[in-house]
């Protein structure tokens, strides 16, 4: 429970108890980001790119092994995946970021929102129904932005490699 209260502590307090109605409800909560954690947005299809799947499960493997267990939710409706870094990375980062937007990379920080499933949701249950495809272990762990950075690039040289069909 210590990092769904990490989570929850991006809201103002009142605003608390909406939140976990949210996820009680819905299963996912929207909550700021910017504050406590960012998120970069990868497309499901650079993950499988590298992995050669398309399989959740192998998927989640995967970017556990490559973000060293860092947390990453999975929205499997639209096949991305969020990847929690600290929350300055969109503005250390912005000129790589600039550079991953030709990919339909994002870095998400400030201003921008983020459908949190509950700390629970550690499989992709339904097709539609956002989960951790690598479950927060604990609060304030977070992906260090040089893995993230490390797994886009490989994302993009393997894009740029692969035979044309």
């Amino acid at each position: 429970m210590a990092a769904e209260q990490w989570l929850l502590a991006t809201l103002p307090t009142p605003t608390r108890e909406r939140a976990r109605v949210e996820w009680e409800q819905h299963e996912v909560a929207l909550l700021p980001l910017g504050t406590l954690f960012s998120a970069v947005r990868i497309p499901g299809r650079l993950v499988a790119a590298l992995t050669g799947s398309t399989e959740f499960s192998e998927l989640d493997e995967f970017l556990h092994e490559a973000l060293d267990g860092g947390p990453v939710i999975c929205d499997p409706q639209y096949f991305r995946y969020y990847v929690l870094v600290p929350a300055g990375m969109p503005r250390t980062w912005s000129q790589a970021v600039d550079d991953w937007r030709a990919l339909d990379v994002d870095c998400l920080g400030l201003g921008s929102f983020l459908g949190v499933p509950k700390v629970e949701a550690e499989a992709c249950a339904r097709t539609h129904t956002p989960y951790w495809s690598v479950p927060m272990d604990s609060p304030a762990t977070l992906c260090r932005p040089l893995s993230v950075a490390r797994l886009i690039a490989a994302a993009r040289h393997c894009m740029t490699t692969e035979p044309s069909s």
